[in-house]
């Protein structure tokens, strides 16, 4: 058993790909936030669009923008990074062009500024897990990639409070919130660019005629599918049984979103590096049996009604956020592990599909399964993730060089 990785705060900024390349995440993050969660207000509020039509139109560029994972995975194997993440962040400036361009009542015009929006949303987590994972190596990158979210869910979160302080300006004041993100994202795209981060694929990369990750890492990436629909909880979840079932006031889930963005902030890098003495894929299966305990708890905390159930969610909730903590710090770093250098590009765009695909089902399937009731919901959701556990446990691992042997 390995000891604790210390790693001090210059060094996880270091591994992460610099000071400059941190800031750009940060500028990114607090664009996003921004934006994302009130792409559908600008739609209905300024375009004048259906809430149907925009609803339609934002999920429809999430999905196809997952089209374009294979080709960046194949960019990414060719040994760029920096100008990867660049491009990401770029193509949501067009994304933000096309919304201030857009005509009122036009929504496809919408429906592409989505699209590309989608796309950038969809690279950027590949593209940045194969930068820090150029840049950093074992433990290290894995406290890198936990800093990262964390700096991440920290600038969502002041983002989303910037433009909620906003929207009091009506349809005027989100073109110019719309008009500040694609700024944030120019600038962040030019620092990332800056770094000039570059790797030196092995020669092994023009003989591969697999195309893509080990076999053995399929069970992964289908686990992964399910594994990720605690990160919609919050959202989707959570407000729908607390509004709907329990009654409870809407203020139950602000407060519950809240706490969950405050615990991964604080506590991601933390928990990451204290896991780091154990096998990372020990770490994810802890993960899912943590998430399958919260799933039980939920069902045990709907069972009791108006009263006592709202409260008795929002304690379970803080078991789900530590899974959901502990399942962020361990998943990317394992596939990280498990990957070929030559193929890490193309692994990554994999495992980006097969959560990007359980993030864009998650939400239909949620609220699919909570009018048949809680044991419904929770009883599959606890179901799913046990058997996506075992599939994780059960998988053998054929491991890229010394570095991944205690994957």
């Amino acid at each position: 058993m390995a000891t604790i990785t210390k790693i001090q705060p210059r060094g996880l900024v270091r591994a992460s790909g610099g000071p400059r390349y941190a800031v750009a995440l940060a500028v990114d993050a607090l664009g996003t936030g921004m934006l994302r969660p009130f792409l559908l207000l600008y739609g209905v509020t300024v375009l004048r669009l259906s809430a149907s039509a925009t609803g339609i139109a934002m999920t429809a560029g999430a999905v196809v923008g997952l089209g374009c994972m294979p080709a960046v995975g194949r960019w990414l194997d060719r040994g760029a990074r920096s100008t990867v993440v660049a491009a990401s962040m770029l193509v949501r400036v067009l994304g933000v062009a096309l919304l201030l361009a857009a005509p009122t009542g036009h929504v496809w015009l919408f429906a592409t500024a989505a699209l590309f929006l989608g796309i950038g949303n969809q690279a950027w987590p590949a593209a940045h897990a194969a930068l820090v994972s150029t840049v950093a190596h074992g433990r290290e990158r894995d406290a890198a990639l936990a800093g990262g979210r964390a700096l991440r869910n920290a600038g969502l979160g002041v983002g989303a409070l910037l433009a909620t302080a906003c929207l009091a300006g009506g349809s005027t004041a989100l073109q110019a919130l719309a008009a500040v993100t694609g700024f944030a994202y120019l600038a962040a795209a030019a620092l990332a660019w800056s770094v000039h981060v570059h790797a030196h694929p092995v020669a092994a990369a023009t003989k591969d005629r697999a195309g893509g990750p080990a076999p053995r890492m399929r069970a992964l990436l289908a686990a992964n599918v399910i594994y990720v629909f605690c990160l919609n909880l919050f959202e989707v979840a959570l407000p729908l049984v607390l509004v709907t079932q329990l009654h409870a006031s809407p203020v139950w889930s602000a407060a519950i979103f809240v706490a969950n963005t405050v615990l991964v902030v604080t506590l991601q890098v933390p928990v990451t590096v204290l896991l780091s003495r154990f096998p990372r894929r020990s770490v994810l299966v802890l993960a899912g049996v943590v998430l399958t305990a919260s799933y039980l708890g939920f069902l045990a905390a709907t069972s009791l009604g108006h009263g006592w159930g709202a409260p008795a969610v929002a304690a379970v909730s803080v078991v789900c956020t530590l899974g959901e903590i502990i399942y962020a710090g361990s998943a990317t770093a394992l596939v990280t592990a498990l990957a070929p250098a030559h193929l890490l590009g193309r692994a990554l765009a994999r495992f980006q599909l097969s959560t990007g695909f359980g993030l864009a089902a998650s939400p239909a399937i949620i609220t699919a399964l909570a009018p048949h009731g809680p044991a419904a919901l929770w009883g599959g959701l606890a179901a799913a993730t046990l058997l996506s556990t075992s599939a994780v446990a059960t998988e053998k691992d054929v491991e890229a060089g010394s570095a991944g042997r205690r994957a």
